[in-house]
Formats: structure tokens, C-alpha cells, sequence
């Protein structure tokens, strides 16, 4: 079985191995020992904390298949996207310019760097090993195991979130935005520079690139047509994103022009139709759907989905393998997440 639980420093190699394995290789997952070590001790130390309002906390999750006895996934939330460094994307805006006595009127699309996002929550770095990206309930485990711990800790967390998607990349590897807008200011490659942001964070474009507005026009066409596109490879976690109540907004990536959505963290399907329940000592029958379930906890938080039914008493029923996954016994609260359709039939 497939569970989500908060990381350990036993996970260490195989968070190496998924960074190395992550396509395109993400800024917020370097293949760094040290950095990936660093995350892990933030998670755990932000745990320890007593939280009455987000800061600089980190939450890392591991994925792991407990049949093979091996992690195949990760993923990440900061509670505030740029608490100490701000998180800096450009905003993408219409300038008008008007001369009334010669009757003309001009729309034109800029970029504005903005720092907007800092105060977001972030949902990042999500890998899973090649073998299981194919695996759509696997990815959405992981994806939404992120949304569940937010409904249960929500003062850990900002009341907006946050998600960016990698960007558009050319046959060899180059980004189109990059080469028509960094490039100028950066003397270096886009892999390179996205290697450093990813041990040094963004902010340090901050002391290089143009603060004032960037016309699009004046840009290259191959870097217009990428500006807010998704990465191939992403593309259907942007769309299952977008299902959970994302919106997509005016804010790209900096370097490679990929897209960020926003939502209010109480909006998104997960978050809203997670209700608390109790372990009830029955077990589902058969032909139980399957439903997202969370054992409530801080440091002891752990998720699966697995074939459920929830009693009119308010006891959730499970099956001996998620009751083991989840490592729970008859009585313990839960979050559970039904089923689409048995949400819309109450």
C-alpha cells in the first residue's frame, strides 16, 4: 500500500535519487545532500514548534510503498513562500498609452517584478520515481496528502496557496524566456542558473535582473509563446491542480516563464470536503468506494486512500491493511475525504 507520511532522515538517499530522477530537474528539489539534509532538520524542527501564525516553517513529505519497503515520492510545503527572502515572480499587466490629441490609443503587455507570492503558502518540489508517474492515484495521493494537513493544522499556514509549474523547455534543454530576458543580465545558461537558484533561492536575481517593467513586445517570439505554458511533463498536474480549485493568475516564473496559481486554501476540493471522523470498529464491505484518509496528528500524520464508509454516526469504517498503514486503532479521529460522487449525493 501507498502512504504519505512527514519525512525522516532515513529518507535521505532516496530523496537524492528523486531529485537526480525529477523531469525537468526542479529549482526547490536540488540533487544536494546537504540542502535536501537542511530541508529534512527544518521539518523536523518545525514541527516541534508551537504555531499561532505561519513563518519560515518547512513541511517535507515522503511517499512510500510499503509492499516494495521503499520511498517513490516527495513533495513540500512552506508555510510562507518567501519569509526571509522574498519569492519573486513577474506579474504580468497591461500598460495604456494614450495621446489624446493625435486620438491614438495603444494596450501593451508588460512584466513587473513582484514579490506578491512571498506571503503564500507554497506547494512545491513534488517528484515521484520514474516507475510510478504513470500511477495518476499515486500522484494524487502525494498531491493531496499536502491539502490534508493543511485542513488539519490551518494556523500553520497561510489562508492562500500557492503552486508554480516548470516552464517550457526547447529540445535542448534551453528556455526560450530565459534566452530572450536573463540571459541579458546573467551571463549563463538556464540549467546553470536554475542549478544555483535552487541552493541559493531566487532572491539573489533580485541584485541582477531590471526592476522596472519588461515590454513583452520587445521580447523574442519564441519567448512570447511560452510566457504562463507549462512544461509537457506537468501538464496534468497544472490540470489536476486547476480540478482541485487553483486559478490560474498573472504571475510567471522569473526564469522560465512558467505559470503560478492561487487559490484560497479553505476553497480547494480537499480542504472543503474533508470532514473529521472517528475509526469505527467495522470494516467496509466490498464494494466500498475509495476515499483519501488521514490519520490527525502533527509529527504522527499519515495518509492513504483506500476503500471506505463513512457510518450516519460518524464513524469511519476501514479495511485491515489501511487500519495498518495508517497505524490506528478503533476509536482514533480521522480525516476523511469521500468519494466525488458521495459528496454530491449529500
Amino acid at each position: 500500500m501507498l502512504v504519505v507520511r512527514l519525512v525522516e532522515r532515513r529518507d535521505i538517499d532516496a530523496l537524492i535519487a528523486l531529485a537526480a530522477q525529477a523531469v525537468p530537474r526542479l529549482t526547490n528539489l536540488p540533487e544536494w545532500r546537504e540542502g535536501l539534509e537542511a530541508r529534512i532538520e527544518s521539518t523536523r524542527a518545525s514541527l516541534e514548534r508551537e504555531i499561532a501564525t505561519p513563518g519560515d516553517e518547512v513541511y517535507m513529505f515522503s511517499l512510500e510503498d510499503t509492499v516494495a519497503g521503499r520511498l517513490v515520492g516527495t513533495a513540500t510545503l512552506r508555510a510562507q513562500a518567501g519569509i526571509g527572502q522574498a519569492y519573486y515572480t513577474y506579474r504580468r499587466e497591461t500598460m495604456i498609452h494614450a495621446s489624446p490629441g493625435l486620438g491614438l490609443r495603444q494596450e501593451v503587455d508588460v512584466l513587473s517584478f513582484s514579490h506578491e507570492i512571498s506571503t503564500a503558502t507554497q506547494l512545491c518540489a513534488l517528484a515521484v520515481a520514474p516507475e510510478y508517474r504513470d500511477d495518476l492515484e499515486a500522484v494524487a495521493l502525494l498531491r493531496r496528502a499536502r491539502l490534508a494537513f493543511i485542513k488539519q493544522h490551518p494556523q500553520r499556514f497561510a489562508h492562500w496557496c500557492a503552486v508554480a509549474f516548470a516552464g517550457v523547455l526547447d529540445a535542448r534543454g534551453r528556455s526560450p524566456f530565459w534566452e530572450s530576458v536573463g540571459r541579458h543580465f546573467f551571463d549563463r545558461d538556464f540549467a546553470e542558473i536554475n542549478f544555483h537558484a535552487g541552493r541559493r533561492a531566487k532572491s539573489f536575481v533580485a541584485e541582477m535582473m531590471p526592476q522596472l517593467p519588461l515590454y513583452e513586445e520587445l521580447l523574442t517570439p519564441e519567448a512570447r509563446e511560452v510566457i504562463g505554458e507549462t512544461h509537457i511533463a506537468h501538464r496534468h498536474a497544472r490540470q489536476a491542480m486547476l480540478d482541485e480549485g487553483f486559478k490560474p493568475g498573472r504571475h510567471i516564473d522569473i526564469f522560465d516563464a512558467g505559470p503560478v496559481l492561487t487559490a484560497r486554501a479553505q476553497r480547494l476540493r480537499t480542504v472543503a470536503e474533508s470532514r473529521g471522523c472517528t475509526l469505527a470498529p467495522r470494516e467496509p464491505g466490498p464494494d466500498a468506494p475509495c476515499a483519501l484518509v488521514a490519520r490527525s496528528g502533527l509529527d504522527d500524520f499519515r495518509v492513504v486512500a483506500a476503500p471506505a464508509v463513512l457510518d450516519p454516526d460518524g464513524g469511519a469504517r476501514l479495511g485491515a491493511s489501511a487500519r495498518r498503514a495508517l497505524e490506528m486503532e478503533s476509536g482514533e479521529r480521522l480525516l476523511l475525504v469521500p468519494p466525488r460522487s458521495t459528496v454530491e449525493a449529500t
